[in-house]
C-alpha cells in the first residue's frame, strides 16, 4: 500500500527536520520526505495533513497491560487500542503480570497477543529477577532472543545494591538497559502518599522523597561501577532529577522518564481521598514538580511515559490506604504534554524528542523514532489547535481509574499510523483521508 501524507508540518529531531513537507510511505516503510516542488508519486491513499504536525510515532516506554493473569483490568488488545487512541504507535509492557514475564514463553505470548490485536506494537520488558522476587536473576538472554527490549522489576524494586550490581553486569552482556523503579522499601513501606504537609493534614502515612532518592543515587553509582545502561522510571523528586543530572555530566549511560501526572497534579489533589490520586511514586509537592519541569526544559529528562496502570473499579473503591496504586494514562498523556507546549515549558520539537526520538534511542529501536528513509512508517499526527475533553466513559481501556476525567485540552491526536496503516483516526477528521485518488501536492 502507498500512503501520501500531504501538506503537513513535519517535525523529526533525529533528522533536524522542522518544516512543511509531504511524506511518502510504501509497504510499511518511509520512502522519503518530499518538498512541495518534488514530483508526487501515485498513492493508493492520501492523508491531507494541512495545519497538522506530522511526527515519528510516539513510544511509551512504561505501560502495564495486565495480560496474562489480570485480564479483568486490561488485555493486550484493549491496552493497544488505548495506545493508538492516545497517539502511541509502540508501547513497552512491564513484566508484573501473572505469571511474571521472566521467561521466553511469556515474552512470546505477549508478542503474539499484540500481533493478533494488530494495533500498536507491544514490546515486552522482561523481569530482572525470577518472579520479580529480587533473589535470583532471570534468564535475560533467553528473553532477549524471544523479543524483550529491556529488563525491570517495576513495582517491586530490586532490593539490594548487590543484586542490582549483578543485574546490571548481566544485562550489559546482552546489551539490555535496566529500568528501575527507585524506591527504598524500608523508607516507603506502608506509605499511601507523599510525606509532607498534606499527609499530615489528611492523617495518612507518607512516603518520603528520600525513599526514591536513595535508590536513584545508588543506581547512578552502580552505573558508574558497571558501565551498564540504566534507565530510571517515573522520576518524581528533585533529588532524583539532580542525581541523574550529575550522572549525565559524568558521561554515564543513564536516562530517565517522567509521567504526566507527576507534573500535572500535586499531593494536594489527595485532599478528597479520591483513590484515583493514589499512585507510586506518589504525587509530590510543588517543589518537586518545579524540578521535573526544569529537567524537561534542560534535557535532564529523556522521555515522557504514562505508567498506564489499569485497575478495576472495585479495587479502587477501597479506602485510600488500602487501594492499589496507579491510573490509566495512555489517552491523556499527549494532552497533558501539550499543556506544557502551550505554556512555553517545552517546544513541539522537544515534545517529539521526549515521546519518539529519545525512547527509540534508549531502547535501540533503530528503525523507529524517526521519519528517515527506510524507517518503519510509525507516525503520530497532532492538531495543535484542536480542543477536546477527555471522557473516561469512552476510553478504549477496560479500566476507568483516572483523575483526569472531564479535563479539557488544546492540542490532540488526529491520527495514529502503525507500519503504514491508519489504525486510529479522530472522527472529526475522517474527511482528510482519500483512497485511490492520486493528487498533486499544493503549498
Amino acid at each position: 500500500m502507498r500512503l501520501l501524507i500531504q501538506n503537513g508540518y513535519i517535525i523529526d529531531p533525529a533528522q533536524g527536520l522542522n518544516t512543511g513537507k509531504n511524506l511518502f510511505i510504501e509497504d510499511g516503510r518511509v520512502v522519503g520526505v518530499l518538498g512541495y516542488s518534488d514530483p508526487i508519486p501515485h498513492a493508493t491513499e492520501l492523508f491531507d495533513a494541512t495545519g497538522l504536525i506530522v511526527a515519528p510515532g510516539f513510544i511509551d516506554m512504561h505501560v502495564h497491560l495486565r495480560e496474562p493473569g489480570h485480564e479483568y483490568k486490561e488485555t493486550i488488545a484493549s491496552g493497544a487500542a488505548a495506545a493508538v487512541a492516545g497517539g502511541f504507535t509502540t508501547v513497552c509492557a512491564m513484566p508484573n503480570t501473572s505469571p511474571v514475564n521472566d521467561s521466553a514463553a511469556v515474552t512470546r505470548f505477549v508478542i503474539e497477543q499484540a500481533e493478533r490485536a494488530a494495533l500498536a506494537s507491544v514490546l515486552p520488558i522482561g523481569a530482572v529477577t525470577k518472579n520479580s522476587e529480587g533473589t535470583e536473576l532471570a534468564e535475560m538472554g533467553e528473553m532477549k532472543d524471544a523479543g524483550i527490549v529491556a529488563v525491570s522489576d517495576d513495582g517491586r524494586p530490586v532490593p539490594t545494591a548487590g543484586m542490582m550490581r549483578r543485574a546490571m553486569e548481566y544485562a550489559r552482556g546482552f546489551d539490555l538497559p535496566v529500568i528501575d523503579h527507585c524506591e527504598d522499601k524500608s523508607l516507603a513501606r506502608g506509605g499511601a502518599m507523599h510525606e509532607g504537609h498534606w499527609s499530615l493534614v489528611l492523617g495518612l502515612r507518607g512516603m518520603p522523597a528520600a525513599a526514591e532518592e536513595v535508590d536513584a543515587e545508588r543506581d547512578c553509582l552502580l552505573t558508574e561501577l558497571t558501565g551498564a545502561r540504566v534507565h530510571l522510571a517515573h522520576v518524581s523528586t528533585r533529588g532524583a532529577i539532580e542525581a541523574v543530572r550529575r550522572a549525565k555530566q559524568k558521561g554515564l549511560q543513564i536516562s530517565c522518564e517522567v509521567a504526566p501526572h507527576h507534573w500535572a497534579l500535586t499531593d494536594e489533589a489527595c485532599e478528597s481521598y479520591d483513590t484515583n490520586t493514589k499512585m507510586s511514586p506518589p504525587l509530590r509537592s510543588q517543589d518537586h514538580i518545579d524540578a521535573i519541569l526544569e529537567g524537561l526544559r534542560d534535557g535532564t529528562v529523556d522521555a515522557i511515559a504514562s505508567d498506564h496502570a489499569p485497575h478495576h473499579a472495585d479495587e479502587k473503591a477501597l479506602e485510600f490506604d488500602q487501594a492499589p496504586n496507579g491510573i490509566v494514562g495512555l489517552e491523556t498523556s499527549v494532552g497533558l504534554a501539550m499543556r506544557l507546549v502551550n505554556k512555553g515549558v517545552i517546544s513541539l520539537e522537544r515534545l517529539v524528542e521526549l515521546c519518539a526520538m529519545n525512547p527509540a534511542r534508549i531502547l535501540k529501536l533503530r528503525d523507529r523514532g524517526t521519519l528517515s528513509k527506510g524507517a518503519r512508517a510509525d507516525i503520530t499526527i497532532i492538531d495543535p489547535e484542536m480542543t477536546w475533553t477527555f471522557d473516561v466513559a469512552r476510553s478504549k481501556s477496560k479500566s476507568r481509574n483516572t483523575p483526569f476525567d472531564a479535563y479539557s485540552f488544546q492540542g490532540g491526536v488526529v491520527a495514529t499510523i502503525v507500519a503504514g496503516r491508519i489504525v486510529h483516526l479522530h472522527s472529526e477528521h475522517s474527511r482528510r483521508v482519500l483512497k485511490d485518488r492520486p493528487q498533486t501536492a499544493t503549498r
